[in-house]
């Protein structure tokens, strides 16, 4: 009998994602969930490392051929698997230490050795904003690349996976680890061989595309067995030409909130264009038609929910509108869908908000890092609606051809860990929907920051006047300011603003990220202004410049509050890293976003009528109408997120007559 050579197998091997549990089951696993995040697990991680500790000094009198010799050792050791590997662990992350002094000038902490050890676990560490994720998650992938298993660490941007992929390369190379990394610019020669490595740093997106591909590249082929039979059939045929990658073993997903939770809303879809000429008439006539109807009177519009509901004298012009118009726009149902879809992108698509023009292209931003991603494109017309919007050139509509949601690929992963420096408010979630549990990695240094109260403003006009007068006021302190903002336009409205009081501010947003490293590394010296949007995400370190300290280091200003309290939290943890000084304050108005779609007309009805008449307590209202906001906008993502698991399970159900793979 013929074996499947095992090196095809592993190249489209994946865990088969278990069905999401329900009922009582769902409720037995929340206290399993629980119990696996309890102190004494934390205490277990801790002892371990300070084991790991008292081994160092058994290796500092090494020289560096012997301690790269019982590296290598110790990679043959693990490779061969088993409890006697598992015993290497503490020696190993002992040397693997040393290794990280000598190569990088960087002695990793007890903490990161503890986090270290979560990951090679299987738990999602939370740690704080500046305690070494970049090189704890470095550790824990050395011990996984030793395996030969594919390892993927996981990040949210370009920039991020080849600066870590480089940074770290010494310590890889010395542990006898080989590393690569795979960005959007990569071509499909680059990406089979960085792939190939034993540890490789990639997006989510990146991955996933990569994976899909590989799937469509293979058909009907994509069981092993299958490609068995046909290599028997025809001797020739090779299976791996045009593949990348090499399976899914083990992922290691930094700002694992940002990669698990927020971008987990919308599924990967990997899409063809195709020529549409009557759809592309039609969002230039939708948009035409819309010209003359006002809200409120022909239309109401759903912030919350982006909605949009036609009046009957909203209909009737329609009708009318439609009268000179080809066929298709004299049948109600298709008139009316293309009509309130030009309605969506007039009301709730902005430019410098959700998408920036480039090359007279749209450019979609996303929501939660504030980058362009050039390759995404709405869909079901929608993009096509904006075009017509912003007078650009309509480009063809895509049809899809692969889709999966990143809460079914990231189970599909037989060893999934993952970092964040801000977990807890999702920790039910990510074990739940993952089975991964949060454990709280302490502080390296006591947080100092001064955490200063929000500052709430009824009108917008006020709210940014204080703030330019807060940034005047600490500027002539000195002190470094980053001010966070959640748009582009918003970001270039205050450098502006600032610009007009003779003040010269850097601004860092989805027009500007060639700068993106220079700004970072000069953000906190003397005098120095940033502004940026959205910063989660971002994995850079604010150092303080000479003398800063002193003055009290990092001042950050958040404009607004984001719709989850995560990414406020993200900002907020870009001051005072590492036991340095520094503060955090949010300006907030009725007038933002966030309490205008969620707060609802009665209850900033409330906070006006208390802050027109100076009722006291009326800071005490208005932090809890925004509160409240922020709670029903996570309920609202949460229950997107659970749609998304409920589109997969359907699918499952759907297609399980085929008898083949449903993924």
């Amino acid at each position: 009998m013929l074996a499947i050579p095992t090196q095809d197998y592993r190249r489209s091997d994946y865990r088969v994602p278990p069905r999401p549990v329900a009922g009582l089951d769902a409720l037995v696993n929340r206290f399993i969930g629980t119990y696996q995040r309890r102190g004494r697990v934390l205490e277990t991680i801790k002892r371990d490392a300070d084991a790991i500790v008292a081994l160092e000094q058994g290796w500092k009198d090494m020289s560096d051929a012997v301690l790269q010799r019982r590296l290598l050792e110790f990679r043959a050791q693990i490779r061969r698997g088993g409890r006697e590997a598992e015993k290497l662990i503490y020696p190993a992350l002992a040397a693997i230490r040393e290794a990280a002094d000598r190569k990088l000038g960087l002695r990793p902490f007890p903490v990161q050795l503890m986090g270290a050890l979560a990951l090679h676990r299987a738990y999602l560490a939370e740690m704080a904003t500046g305690e070494g994720k970049t090189l704890t998650a470095g550790l824990a992938a050395i011990l996984a690349g030793w395996t030969k298993h594919p390892c993927h660490i996981i990040t949210v941007n370009d920039y991020l996976v080849q600066r870590d992929a480089e940074w770290l390369e010494p310590l890889y190379h010395f542990c006898g680890v080989r590393v690569g990394f795979v960005v959007a610019s990569s071509n499909p020669d680059e990406r089979a061989k960085n792939y190939g490595c034993d540890v490789t740093y990639v997006t989510s997106k990146e991955l996933l595309a990569d994976f899909l591909r590989d799937r469509l590249h293979l058909g009907k082929l994509q069981n092993p067995t299958r490609r068995l039979i046909r290599r028997m059939i025809a001797p020739d045929w090779q299976s791996q030409g045009g593949m990348v990658l090499r399976g899914l073993h083990t992922a290691i997903v930094d700002e694992a909130d940002s990669v698990l939770i927020d971008e987990a809303v919308t599924p990967l879809i990997i899409a063809s264009p195709h020529e549409n000429q009557i759809l592309r008439e039609a969002a230039r006539i939708a948009q035409q038609m819309i010209g003359n109807l006002e809200p409120e009177t022909d239309y109401h519009s759903n912030s919350r929910y982006k909605e949009i509901e036609m009046t009957n004298v909203g209909l009737q012009k329609l009708v009318q509108q439609a009268s000179h118009l080809p066929g298709m726009w004299r049948g109600h149902d298709r008139r009316l869908d293309l009509v309130i879809q030009a309605l969506v992108a007039r009301e709730f698509f902005h430019r410098d908000q959700q998408y920036i023009i480039e090359d007279d292209k749209i450019v979609i931003v996303d929501e939660f890092t504030g980058r362009p991603m050039p390759q995404r494109s709405w869909r079901e017309g929608m993009h096509q609606a904006v075009e017509a919007k912003e007078n650009l050139p309509i480009s063809d509509p895509t049809e899809t051809i692969a889709r999966l949601s990143f809460q079914r690929f990231f189970r599909c992963f037989y060893k999934l860990s993952g970092m964040t420096g801000t977990a807890r408010e999702a920790a039910t979630e990510l074990w739940q929907v993952y089975g991964l549990p949060t454990i709280t990695i302490p502080p390296n240094k006591p947080c100092i920051r001064q955490q200063l109260p929000d500052r709430f403003f009824l009108e917008e006009e006020d709210k940014w006047q204080a703030i330019i007068s807060e940034i005047e006021k600490v500027h002539l302190t000195g002190r470094p300011i980053l001010v966070g903002t959640r748009s582009v336009l918003a970001s270039e409205r205050l450098g502006q603003w600032l610009i007009q009081r003779g003040l010269e501010p850097k601004i860092l947003n989805a027009t500007r990220l060639k700068e993106e490293a220079e700004l970072i590394a000069m953000a906190g010296e003397r005098g120095r202004i940033v502004i940026a949007t959205n910063m989660a995400g971002r994995g850079t370190d604010i150092k303080l410049g000479r003398g800063t300290g002193e003055l009290g280091g990092l001042h950050v200003i958040a404009t607004e509050r984001h719709e989850s309290g995560r990414v406020d939290r993200q900002l907020f943890g870009r001051a005072a890293r590492q036991g340095d000084p520094g503060s955090a304050q949010a300006f907030i108005s009725a007038e933002d976003e966030l309490p205008r779609k969620f707060a609802g007309k009665s209850i900033l009805k409330v906070v006006e009528e208390t802050w027109r008449r100076g009722v006291k307590g009326k800071v005490t209202i208005a932090e809890k109408a925004i509160r409240l906001a922020q709670r029903r906008a996570e309920r609202l993502a949460f229950k997107q997120r659970k749609e998304v698991l409920r589109s997969d399970l359907w699918m499952d159900e759907a297609l399980s007559f085929t008898g083949g793979d449903t993924i």
